[in-house]
C-alpha cells in the first residue's frame, strides 16, 4: 500500500512509520521538518504546514496514497482541510482522536456535574456536551489550546463522503519517548526506596485506560491496513484497566519495590499531593471492539511494556528539581500509623 502520514515525528508516529516500512508498505511522512525522528531510510519526507494542507495537494496527486494517516487532527477546521484535500484522491482516512470524547471526561475535570456513566465506556457511550474543553486555561502550553476538540474532529471526519474514514480513540499512552513521564513520580519513590506511596483514596480507586506506545502505534498500522476497520469507531487501549493503585503496584514489582500504596483522604494528603479532579468520573474504556472486528492483538505484553518504560524513565536521570517533599509525606503517614 501507498501510505501518508501526516505529523508522524513525534511520540506515537514513529512507531507506526517503522511498521508500515517493516511490512513492505510505501509510506511518505508529511511534517514540518522540525523535529527529527529515527526513521528508516526508505521512508520519503513531504515538508509543509499542516494548517495549510491544500498548498501541497500537487504533491499529494503525485503520490496517490491509497490510505492517510492524520495523527495530529487537533481542530475542527483541521480535519476539515484533510477531508477537502484527500476526498477523491485517498480510498481511506485513519484520524487519530482521542477518550476525552466522552462525558466522564467532562466530569473528570469538573466542567459537568452529571451522574457517572458507567465504565467500561464503548464506543457509543455518552460523548462530551461542552466543547473545547482547554479553552481559556491559560496554564496549558499549547499552541491549539483554544481550537482543541477531537470530538468536532470526529464529526468532520465521519461525515466526509468521499472517504472511508477510521476514527482510534487513543488512551493514556505511555512509554519511551512519553513527555508526560506518567509514570515518573511513582518510580522516582520506588527507586528513592521510599516505604509508601500516597494516594487520594478516591484516586487508588479511579480507572483510566492506558497503552504502551509500541502497542497504540500496532493498533494504528492494523486499522490503517485492514479494510475491515473502514468506516468504524474504535476504542484502543489495554484489554484490562486496573485501578490507580493496582497499576502502581504493578510498576513495583517490575522494579522489585517492597513498599505499598497508602489510600488516605484527599485532606490527609500533602498539598503536593491533591489534585482537582473529580474521582468519580472514571475513564476505563471498553476494546473489546477493536480486538473482535480486526482481530488485533498487541505485540508487548504488559509487564515487558512497563519494564521497557522503566528503563527509559531511568535513563532520563532525575535532577534534583525534581525531589518531592518527603518530609511532607512522612509526616501525612506518621498522622496516619498513628490514628
Amino acid at each position: 500500500m501507498t501510505i501518508l502520514a501526516i505529523g508522524a515525528t513525534g511520540f506515537i508516529g514513529p512507531h507506526v512509520v517503522r511498521q508500515l516500512a517493516q511490512q513492505g508498505h510505501d509510506v511518505t511522512v508529511f511534517h514540518r521538518g522540525e523535529t527529527s525522528a529515527d526513521l528508516p531510510g526508505a521512508i520519503r519526507h513531504l515538508h509543509g504546514d499542516r494548517n495549510t494542507l491544500s498548498e501541497h495537494r500537487a504533491a499529494f496527486e503525485r503520490l496517490a496514497p491509497d490510505v492517510v494517516i492524520d495523527l495530529v487532527p487537533y481542530t475542527e477546521a483541521q480535519a476539515q482541510q484533510a477531508v477537502d484535500v484527500f476526498s477523491g484522491l485517498a480510498e481511506r482516512l485513519v484520524a487519530i482522536s482521542s477518550s476525552d470524547v466522552y462525558r466522564n471526561y467532562d466530569g473528570w475535570r469538573g466542567a459537568s456535574d452529571h451522574d457517572p456513566d458507567p465504565v467500561p465506556l464503548d464506543e457509543d457511550a455518552p460523548l462530551r456536551e461542552t466543547r473545547y474543553p482547554y479553552r481559556g486555561h491559560d496554564d496549558i502550553d499549547f499552541a491549539y489550546a483554544d481550537d482543541y476538540d477531537k470530538l468536532l474532529v470526529e464529526q468532520v471526519v465521519m461525515s466526509a463522503e468521499g472517504l472511508a474514514s477510521t476514527i482510534l480513540r487513543l488512551p493514556a499512552v505511555y512509554g519511551p519517548g512519553d513527555a508526560q513521564h506518567r509514570f515518573a513520580p511513582y518510580l522516582r519513590r520506588m527507586d528513592d526506596d521510599r516505604p509508601a506511596i500516597l494516594m487520594d483514596e478516591r484516586q487508588a480507586r479511579w480507572r483510566w485506560t492506558h497503552g504502551y506506545v509500541e502497542n497504540v502505534a500496532a493498533a494504528i498500522v492494523q486499522a490503517t491496513t485492514d479494510d475491515r476497520a473502514a468506516r468504524r469507531i474504535y476504542n484502543v487501549g489495554e484489554a484490562k484497566t486496573p485501578t490507580e493503585a493496582e497499576r502502581v503496584e504493578a510498576l513495583g514489582r517490575v522494579v522489585g519495590w517492597t513498599g505499598k500504596v497508602v489510600p488516605l483522604p484527599a485532606d490527609q494528603l500533602p498539598e503536593h499531593l491533591q489534585a482537582p479532579f473529580d474521582w468519580r468520573y472514571e475513564l476505563a474504556t471498553d476494546t473489546r471492539r477493536f480486538r473482535e472486528e480486526v482481530g488485533f492483538r498487541p505485540p508487548v505484553p504488559v509487564k515487558e511494556a512497563l519494564r521497557r518504560t522503566v528503563a527509559w524513565e531511568r535513563a532520563q536521570r532525575f535532577g534534583p528539581a525534581d525531589r518531592p517533599d518527603y518530609a511532607a509525606e512522612d509526616e501525612a503517614l506518621r498522622r496516619w500509623s498513628a490514628a
